[in-house]
């Protein structure tokens, strides 16, 4: 509903008209929890959730992530049975993310066909991959030893041609193990189109591309650089959106569309909704949000604290970003959740 030259009746205004019409309350409508249920206008569904993975190279064990708890660093086996959870709860899909042992330069292991992220990718579509949608994430930081997204060029930034060319070969290579739909991050400008380019060369046409195409550089991603075991020092305000630019992010995005995204990302969420609101009004093409590390790791800090509580919180934050128009939600909480949603 538009609120465009809405008023309100003066009959509804106060109770002294109500005699002659009823007046009408719309606390009536929240009275019980069924009749909330009935008045509810926005219903997140499993099938919106997407599952963040992380599945490491060599471990036996899964090993926890102090800064996210509840959130692992997985083997491949208990990778494969993660999936299957997430499946069996209804969850519309699973974002992979792969941690190696060795990191050089280039980042070589994120496009080698035995790397982590690859052989991961065909263990999880092997397990689940006809029932879910699998998602390879493209960006070099994991596999780095500068941790930044791209190749680094001769006066230490990032290269922004030569780390397309880098970003082309891991988009393939996560199409051949298996990938529905590849995610490139690293927000180097014109990646969309190398890789589109890339794919359909490949013969991987039918492979969908989910563009970062409003990430920015955050002070909440943290918890992520633990998980992933990144060795970034500095930051990426030189590639990353700018928090404080608007129109710069419905420039990246449409020129993503141009380039040939299927999906649109905002990244973080929860403290971007109006970015949200104004993609989802703007394109016809889903819109997602990344609920990142920081945001999932202050709410379970605040919950273990007894100062919110926690699955109240989380319900409402995924229901606030499916309102503002986000109909792909990326939560580390999608598997949990994913039976806690109204129904």
């Amino acid at each position: 509903m538009t609120m465009t030259n809405f008023s309100v009746p003066t009959s509804y205004a106060s109770d002294s008209n109500a005699g002659a019409f009823p007046l009408h309350r719309p606390r009536r409508l929240r009275r019980t929890p069924a009749l909330r249920r009935l008045a509810a206008e926005t219903t997140v569904r499993p099938s919106n959730l997407v599952q963040p993975l992380f599945v490491r190279e060599g471990l036996t064990e899964p090993r926890p992530i102090a800064s996210m708890p509840g959130v692992l660093q997985h083997t491949r086996d208990t990778l494969r049975k993660a999936a299957a959870e997430a499946v069996a709860a209804g969850v519309g899909g699973l974002m992979i993310f792969g941690i190696p042992l060795v990191k050089d330069g280039t980042g070589s292991g994120a496009s080698d066909p035995e790397g982590i992220l690859q052989v991961a990718l065909r263990d999880v579509v092997a397990e689940v991959g006809e029932q879910t949608v699998v998602i390879g994430d493209i960006n070099l930081d994991e596999y780095t030893t500068h941790g930044h997204v791209g190749v680094l060029g001769p006066d230490g930034d990032v290269d922004n041609d030569a780390s397309l060319q880098r970003f082309a070969e891991v988009a393939v290579a996560q199409a051949d193990a298996g990938a529905h739909v590849v995610a490139p991050s690293g927000m180097m400008d014109g990646q969309v189109r190398h890789i589109r380019a890339a794919l359909d060369r490949a013969g991987h046409q039918q492979v969908a591309i989910l563009g970062y195409s409003a990430k920015y550089a955050s002070s909440f991603y943290g918890p992520f650089r633990d998980a992933v075991e990144s060795s970034l020092t500095g930051d990426r305000k030189s590639y990353q959106q700018n928090p404080a630019n608007l129109r710069e992010s419905l420039r990246e995005v449409a020129l993503d569309l141009t380039e040939g995204a299927d999906m649109v990302m905002v990244k973080p969420a929860s403290y971007y909704l109006d970015i949200v609101r104004l993609l989802a009004d703007a394109v016809d093409v889903p819109v997602s949000a990344y609920q990142v590390s920081g945001e999932y790791a202050m709410v379970e800090a605040a919950a273990k604290q007894g100062w919110i509580d926690r699955d109240s919180a989380v319900v409402e934050s995924l229901t606030c970003l499916y309102r503002a128009g986000a109909t792909v939600l990326i939560t580390y909480w999608a598997t949990e959740f994913a039976a806690k949603l109204p129904r």
